[in-house]
């Protein structure tokens, strides 16, 4: 199986925006039309798309779902979308619009009953978003940081029936840092659930690294600000995650 590249597109106040480190304040503008940006990563070959509310993460619920609406209904492939989701309803509402799979941050850790109901009754459509900071997991935005280790919460839903676990290196993202490999693979020896790199992707060598990590559980690789610079090339990422596998 081939590694999944995910572009990416965070949205805040409409606009398609990158953050260092998960803050609000050090945001850099990409453009201010998201669903252009959707085709043009389709016409690139993407498949696969993530797209974040950032401030609906702040907010704790949808902010930018007209702009999410867009997205959806111009990328012909699948859409995967987080930020703010915190109850059935929200859930219910996005598969409705045509979204494919809804990932799930903070409630994973302040309602994991709900994410639980959630991957039962959506198989394959519920992503649990693992957020670290020092080897814990951040909550509320990245805003804060809670006492519970990484593994202990991708644990926590290992038989739960959720579609993957989205890994994030809180203090790497946006950075072009390289992914935190290690932390990553080790997340993905720990679980039985697949899961996807994220924060900090510098360039085609993270790609390249990662895709021969597909067959120990890396499932994908989300990728915003080197694909944003121009550090990386879709096509290329794309032609190499197929070449590996």
């Amino acid at each position: 199986m081939s590694l999944i590249v995910f572009p990416a597109i965070d949205l805040k106040g409409g606009q398609v925006v990158r953050l260092a480190e998960g803050d609000m304040d050090r945001a850099t503008v990409y453009g201010d039309d998201p669903a252009a940006q959707a085709v043009l990563f389709a016409q690139a070959g993407a498949q696969h798309l993530h797209v974040v509310d950032l401030d609906g993460s702040f907010a704790g619920h949808a902010v930018n779902a007209v702009a999410v609406e867009a997205i959806v209904e111009a990328f012909p492939g699948h859409v995967q979308l987080g930020g703010g989701i915190r109850n059935r309803e929200a859930v219910e509402r996005w598969f409705d619009l045509g979204v494919s799979r809804i990932v799930i941050g903070t409630a994973a850790l302040k309602d994991p009953a709900f994410v639980k109901a959630a991957a039962r009754d959506f198989p394959g459509g519920i992503v649990v978003a693992v957020d670290a900071r020092d080897g814990f997991v951040a909550t509320d935005g990245w805003a804060e940081k809670s006492d519970m280790p990484v593994i202990d919460l991708a644990r926590r839903f290992e038989d739960a029936g959720v579609a993957s676990l989205l890994f994030t290196d809180v203090g790497r993202d946006g950075l072009l840092k390289g992914c935190n490999i290690d932390a990553t693979v080790d997340l993905a020896r720990a679980t039985d659930i697949p899961v996807i790199a994220s924060g900090g992707v510098a360039g085609i060598a993270d790609i390249r690294i990662l895709s021969l990590h597909a067959d120990e559980g890396i499932e994908g690789v989300i990728t915003g600000r080197a694909l944003y610079d121009g550090r990386l090339d879709l096509r290329t990422a794309l032609a190499v995650a197929q070449a590996a596998a």
